[in-house]
């Protein structure tokens, strides 16, 4: 007769810990397939508790597949021997797991927000007040392009400050700009061919690689991608950010703008793509004019996120697509579900409606202003300052920096982060990396919007140690 000890049960009730016992003895082998179990009766005269603890465990057994019951004769134990044996064994080391702390002194690639810089105080005031005056709404599911109220809000800051005439029914809300690309390939088609800026953006590529569509990778000049190969390359639909291209920094002139539409125009099935990531921080003069705002021909559908400009945990996106495209997106594709929750739709709106995100944006524009400037001042004040040439410092939330160095690219970034300093370099993005020619070599990606002003000094002096103990 088996026999299992009650004394020491923790926080478990009875059944339970009787079935955990006898779970065990199954998974370990020391219950045999084909093993009779005792009846209910006996086994709880056995060990002295009630029969409906009994019964309570072998229900919970019998649930999950480890034992069966045969009428008027009892209950046995299941072969799951098979099903053990094929199990994959799970290798925790494939796992990335996340951590509050960075390992290095100094990120220059991260777009972690700074916590002192969210505004806590007031989001935390509307939250309160939403939850007071919505109540109904916050309970009702939302419209599959999100609440009204932020599609108006983000219509009325489009036409404020990117000059972008857009109504609220054009804009589709969504948890991250990952997820609307994701939209957009159903919605323009998997058998469509998508042209990619090269250098670019990895993740974007990434994603469109993970939904099995044809990529093209199309060469940059000084003024973007280049027409000639994009229209050779017989691609349907360009992903690009004209207003601030991620990694070179490089504006793409009005000249060149007037191409790419003229390109989209010249077939029903092309369009643009807009990734606008990064617009609100342009650091001199006013805000470059996105590629919508001037598209008269309905090929411009426009990207952008609160990523940057909130916080990078606030996966808050939107696209504004041409009308045409928002009936084809109602028509097919209504059944989706908006993935970012009322609280926070209402929540944003309100908080840009109120004025707060104008504010958030200029304090967050000079912030950024001050520490890049104490940078730059930092490394023209050092060392490393007759070494290097910056570029690209006025566009957005990063610069370019090239350092006269004998060490390969893969050198000194090992070599940085042995000194605990973390950096990208711009050979690293091209698609074939034998395209990045020489005038991309030794060229690193400074992005210093995760930086502390106070780890600043330290951290150009150890990149000037890198550097100068190689020459």
């Amino acid at each position: 007769m088996l026999t299992y000890s009650f004394l020491d049960l923790g926080s478990d009730s009875l059944y339970v810990h009787l079935y955990k016992c006898i779970k065990k003895d199954i998974i370990t082998g020391h219950l045999a397939p084909g093993e009779k179990l005792p009846s209910k009766r006996s086994f709880a005269k056995n060990l002295n508790i009630s029969t409906i603890t009994i019964e309570n465990a072998y229900s919970q057994l019998m649930a999950e597949g480890y034992i069966y019951s045969i009428p008027k004769k009892g209950y046995y134990i299941a072969d799951i021997a098979n099903t053990l044996t094929d199990m994959p064994k799970r290798n925790m080391e494939n796992f990335a797991l996340a951590s509050d702390t960075s390992a290095y002194f100094a990120d220059f690639t991260s777009n972690q927000t700074n916590p002192d810089n969210f505004p806590f105080t007031i989001w935390t005031k509307l939250l309160r007040e939403i939850i007071l005056d919505y109540q109904k709404e916050l309970m009702q599911n939302s419209p599959s392009g999100g609440v009204l109220e932020l599609r108006k809000a983000i219509a009325t800051h489009l036409l404020e400050f990117r000059g972008m005439t857009v109504s609220p029914e054009q804009i589709i809300i969504g948890a991250g700009t990952e997820y609307l690309y994701g939209l957009l390939i159903q919605l323009l088609g998997y058998d469509k061919c998508y042209a990619l800026e090269d250098p670019g953006y990895q993740k974007i590529s990434q994603i469109y690689n993970c939904n099995h569509v044809t990529c093209k990778y199309i060469p940059m000049d000084k003024d973007g991608i280049l027409i000639e190969e994009l229209e050779q390359s017989h691609a349907d639909i360009v992903h690009l950010s004209p207003s601030h291209h991620f990694p070179t920094g490089i504006i793409t002139p009005i000249g060149r703008r007037y191409e790419l539409l003229g390109w989209a125009a010249r077939a029903d099935s092309r369009y643009i793509i807009e990734d606008d990531y990064d617009s609100e921080f342009r650091l001199m003069g006013k805000p470059i004019p996105s590629l919508q705002s001037i598209d008269i021909t309905e090929k411009v559908i426009y990207i952008n996120t609160f990523t940057k400009s909130l916080s990078s945990t606030i996966r808050i996106s939107y696209m504004v697509l041409p009308k045409h495209l928002i009936n084809r997106f109602y028509n097919n594709m209504h059944f989706y579900s908006c993935t970012v929750s009322n609280f926070e739709q209402y929540t944003l709106a309100r908080f840009i409606h109120d004025g707060h995100f104008e504010k958030h944006i200029n304090r967050m524009r000079n912030f950024y202003r001050i520490l890049r400037d104490t940078l730059l001042e930092c490394i023209e004040k050092s060392p490393l300052a007759s070494l290097i040439t910056i570029t690209e410092e006025n566009a957005g939330l990063h610069f370019l920096m090239h350092i006269n160095t004998t060490l390969s690219d893969e050198d000194f970034l090992h070599t940085a982060e042995q000194a605990g300093i973390r950096l990208s370099c711009l050979s690293q993005y091209y698609h074939d990396s034998s395209m990045a020619d020489d005038r991309c070599s030794h060229t690193f990606i400074i992005n210093y919007s995760a930086i502390d002003t106070s780890s600043i000094t330290e951290a150009v002096k150890r990149l000037c140690d890198c550097t100068l103990s190689n020459q």
